[in-house]
């Protein structure tokens, strides 16, 4: 009965969260509800494939897409800017096509199966096909376009691709050597995260013929919330789990370093930092290491440093957001930037 009662209350709060999260995105999309709405159908159409196998992967991929907080970067700097025209709709299916074909790729890369709590493409289907569809979005990404002539959006999210896979290379040398400083990570999470972001953004002002200082600050204060948003995904695995009520420690055991245990570790003594280096070298590492790790982290202060650094940037992004106009989009990207830093996954 005890334990019924516990299983009761877990879900209970699980439905709570889950509704306030809804609620919180509901009002944020407000603004832009109907392009939300008329991006799935916009999106589906862009990835039909005449292959019947190609047709039942892209199904099973729509069915879990998450909040689809890309396309509402795009459509809300779009509304900041300007009218959400026929470009914005080819950005935001752009970025969530390039960015869907990353993220197949990376399954396949860290033999991860799965995501968001569904088996990834690969843990079904393979790699070798895995790999392949994500070739093809990637193409469809490309195709889209060139077939609108948008030719300036695809120089924004093509770079943005480019920093994505020098971030992902830069921090498998940083594991590697485990040699990794502040001003590296933040080099790391800039490629890594926030240019996706940046290029959400700038793409979104830049659709509706937003002038070159508009879309530059548009790209900056995305850069500013993909570099906050990141922070606080790393600060996740300092914290303890629903299931488990303990640290997941995901990022210790693939040997990363992130800005809590980096503060931490600059900051200790010579002795702490040879034990800390030698159980993140550790290749499996046991729930007493990982809470060692956490316990110092912890000690050195290294997530209260780390959430004072996370709202820097998101201050800097409401700042420079202070410089556009007042309507109805500013105030949910305001929201937007607020949620990225108080979500709860």
């Amino acid at each position: 009965m005890f334990v019924c009662q516990h299983i009761v209350l877990f879900f209970t709060l699980k439905e709570k969260i889950t509704f306030g999260i809804m609620s919180s995105m509901l009002n944020i999309q407000s603004p832009i509800k109907d392009e939300i709405r008329n991006f799935e159908p916009y999106f589906r159409n862009t990835i039909k494939s005449k292959v019947p196998l190609l047709e039942i992967i892209t199904n099973y991929i729509l069915r879990r897409k998450g909040k689809q907080m890309r396309p509402m970067f795009v459509f809300l700097s779009a509304k900041i800017n300007g009218q959400v025209s026929d470009a914005s709709y080819v950005a935001a299916s752009f970025i969530e096509l390039l960015h869907t074909a990353t993220l197949i790729h990376d399954d396949v890369v860290d033999e991860s199966y799965q995501r968001r709590g569904f088996f990834s493409l690969n843990a079904i289907w393979k790699n070798k096909i895995s790999v392949l569809v994500g070739d093809y979005f990637l193409s469809r990404g490309l195709l889209l376009a060139v077939e609108t002539k948008q030719f300036d959006l695809l120089k924004i999210v093509s770079e943005a691709v480019q920093e994505m896979s020098e971030g992902e290379l830069l921090q498998i040398e940083k594991a590697r050597k485990l040699d990794i400083t502040e001003e590296v990570y933040y080099e790391i999470i800039r490629k890594k995260t926030a240019s996706l972001i940046a290029s959400c953004t700038a793409c979104g002002a830049k659709s509706v013929g937003a002038s070159d200082e508009a879309v530059a600050k548009m790209k900056q204060i995305g850069e500013d919330i993909g570099m906050a948003f990141q922070i606080k995904d790393d600060l996740f695995d300092y914290e303890k789990t629903n299931l488990t009520g303990k640290p997941s420690g995901n990022d210790l055991k693939e040997k990363k370093l992130t800005l809590p245990l980096i503060h931490a570790l600059k900051n200790c003594s010579s002795k702490e930092r040879r034990e800390i280096v030698k159980i993140v070298k550790t290749k499996k590492k046991t729930t007493k290491q990982i809470q060692k790790v956490v316990d110092f982290v912890h000690k050195y202060k290294g997530i209260e440093y780390s959430i004072e650094v996370m709202i820097k940037y998101k201050n800097s992004a409401l700042n420079l957001l202070e410089t556009f106009n007042e309507n109805e989009a500013k105030n949910s990207l305001k929201s937007l930037i607020e949620y990225s830093i108080s979500r709860q996954k």
